[in-house]
């Protein structure tokens, strides 16, 4: 038997504003909220299913160094261009890591600055 990946931490100054956020992008819902501000989101179906949940974690400081984790998403119900203007509407912002322009994907950061990759491909939904 193996392992699958149940749930993401992020860490960040402000659990409420991420979670409206990443609810948003990934068509979430806030399944728990912890007495530290702690929140976390997952899928409609609650947590076990096949998409793993993400707890913000509440931190007064950014950890030092660049985060060695990132979230890549996939549209499922429109293409890429679109998905990327829904999302800057949404409040992500463009992050440049040194891209040549030639990727087929969209670095973007969420309104704390956590980056994530808009990929090419469109996905099923769930």
């Amino acid at each position: 038997m193996a392992c699958r990946i149940s749930e993401l931490v992020l860490g960040c100054r402000d659990p409420e504003v991420l979670a409206r956020f990443w609810c948003e992008v990934l068509d979430f819902v806030v399944l728990d909220r912890e007495d530290d501000g702690t929140l976390e989101i997952g899928p409609r179906e609650g947590f076990g299913g096949p998409q793993p949940t993400i707890i913000l974690s509440r931190r007064d400081e950014p950890e030092p160094g660049k985060s060695r984790l990132h979230i890549d998403v996939n549209a499922t119900d429109r293409d890429q261009d679109a998905e990327l203007e829904r999302l800057l509407k949404l409040g992500a912002r463009r992050a440049d890591i040194g891209q040549t322009g030639e990727e087929q994907w969209h670095v973007l950061a969420d309104p704390e600055g956590n980056e994530f990759c808009l990929l090419k491909a469109r996905l099923a939904p769930l």
